[in-house]
């Protein structure tokens, strides 16, 4: 019997991203490479985010 599909992973929420933004932030800006990618990372989930909170909305 075949399994059932994977789930994709569940978009965290637009708070949890910000949060993670800004604690990023304050712990001494983008002054890595890591950092940077890391904050970019951040962006794009954080437009997901925001995409889905204006879906569910409408």
């Amino acid at each position: 019997m075949p399994s059932p599909p994977a789930q994709p992973p569940r978009a965290r929420s637009l708070a949890v991203v910000n949060e993670e933004i800004r604690g990023l932030l304050e712990a001494g800006g983008l002054v890595s490479p890591e950092a940077r990618c890391r904050y970019e990372e951040l962006l794009v989930e954080w437009a997901a985010a925001v995409r889905g909170d204006v879906a569910e909305a409408a």
